[in-house]
């Protein structure tokens, strides 16, 4: 570990949200609490962990369970923090800022996995949920479908008659971009039972499916084989084969409508979804204007810290700029969705902003640093590798422009 690992975990937060509308005091103490922990227990991990390309250990999630991370969303009475989707955003920049995957594994608790028909089987999963103990894996991309999930091919069938619902399934397939797979107690899988009717689109005949397991391996029917990334480490990516899975009839997640409808019950997590990544992508931004702001001050060139040089000076303003812009906009869009108020285009707009602004930043933050950027003895390079991939999941940049573009010309008068 090099000096400088050792010595930014006491950066000063000059970029960090000290005011918003949205404030309120047990806002300000929840984002104090998780900016401690983060900065203090988090980031030393990350400094050292993601080098080596380890995952997120045990002793990380535990703490994050104790301090309720896993249950921001959940209601009080089942053991959460009864908190709404902008808490659980503020929360997910903090631990970004960190580590990209600590600010992630959040979204595989909080309620994930826990839609059980069965009132009193629910509250026990979402007890469990909120306190770190039942945490998941999200199995919906394949190799030919990421951004299209209505082209899923893997398939669910009936283990015994058609028409039997106590009859099981056996599902048969490949899922890729399953990240936590085989630590996860659980994965959310995306499957086909039939085909689509020409009535009703491409997205019809999906269902969502639980596959319960045990952590650190994988259940009968699954063999798992990691993707060789070139970031977001601490947490491995799976590319799982299903040959022959077997599942309960209870297995199928209850969507409480016809079945075949389970792609369009998983479309009501994307507006939270775009709206934490948007917000993912902010605690990857300030964690490398941070850094900058330091290095800037540390770094003596021609007789003066580079911090003097008008160059580096406009440099730090624009990416400050950009960062309090993205914030405001994920801020917005995520009361947007605790309103209940339509947010489709919004989180689109915070996502994709947010993003890219974390792509500019965190290679405008490599050039303050200059070679020594390159290298990895310094966590800017972190920062950047990850955010590249910031505009890619939960939906790519293209896709959130097809979706802000849809919205705006709906809404558009005719002239």
């Amino acid at each position: 570990m090099t000096a400088w690992h050792r010595h930014v975990l006491d950066p000063v937060h000059t970029v960090a949200p000290t005011a918003s509308p949205y404030d309120t005091p047990a806002r300000t103490d929840l984002v104090a609490r998780v900016r401690a922990f983060a900065m203090d227990e988090v980031l030393p991990v990350a400094n050292r962990l993601d080098a080596a390309h380890e995952d997120i250990p045990a002793e990380i999630l535990d703490r994050m369970g104790e301090l309720g991370l896993f249950g921001i969303l959940i209601p009080e009475d089942e053991g959460g923090l009864g908190l709404g989707v902008l808490e659980y955003c503020l929360v997910s920049e903090e631990l970004a800022r960190a580590w990209l995957s600590v600010g992630s594994i959040i979204a595989r608790g909080n309620g994930t996995g826990c839609d059980s028909p069965d009132p009193d089987t629910r509250a026990r999963l979402r007890r469990l949920s909120a306190q770190g103990k039942r945490i998941g894996a999200i199995a919906f991309s394949e190799p030919d479908a990421g951004s299209d999930l209505a082209n899923v091919a893997c398939a669910a069938e009936r283990d015994g008659a058609p028409d039997d619902p106590d009859a099981g399934w056996v599902v048969t397939g490949t899922k890729r971009w399953v990240g936590h797979a085989r630590s996860a107690d659980f994965i959310h899988l995306l499957a086909r039972t039939r085909p689509p009717r020409e009535d009703r689109g491409p997205s019809d005949g999906l269902e969502l499916f639980l596959v319960e397991k045990e952590r650190g391996s994988f259940p009968a029917g699954v063999t798992g084989t990691p993707i060789d990334k070139i970031g977001y480490f601490g947490l491995t990516t799976w590319q799982l084969d299903l040959d022959g899975l077997r599942l309960s009839a209870d297995a199928l997640q209850d969507t409480g409508e016809e079945e075949g409808q389970g792609f369009k019950h998983s479309l009501g997590w994307l507006n939270v979804a775009r709206a934490q990544t948007a917000a993912r992508a902010v605690g990857l931004s300030r964690g490398a204007l941070e850094d900058a702001l330091v290095y800037a001050q540390q770094r003596v060139q021609f007789g003066l810290p580079i911090a003097e040089q008008q160059a580096i000076r406009h440099l730090l303003a624009d990416m400050a700029a950009e960062v309090a812009a993205a914030r405001q906009l994920y801020q917005y869009a995520a009361w947007l969705v605790d309103s209940g108020a339509p947010a489709n285009v919004e989180t689109s707009q915070a996502k994709l902003f947010a993003s890219e602004v974390a792509e500019r930043v965190t290679s405008k933050a490599l050039q303050v640093f200059g070679g020594n950027g390159y290298t990895t003895d310094y966590a800017v390079e972190r920062y950047w590798r990850d955010a590249r991939l910031t505009t890619i999941f939960e939906g790519t940049s293209e896709i959130q422009r097809r979706i802000i573009a849809d919205g705006l010309l709906t809404e558009a008068p005719l002239s």
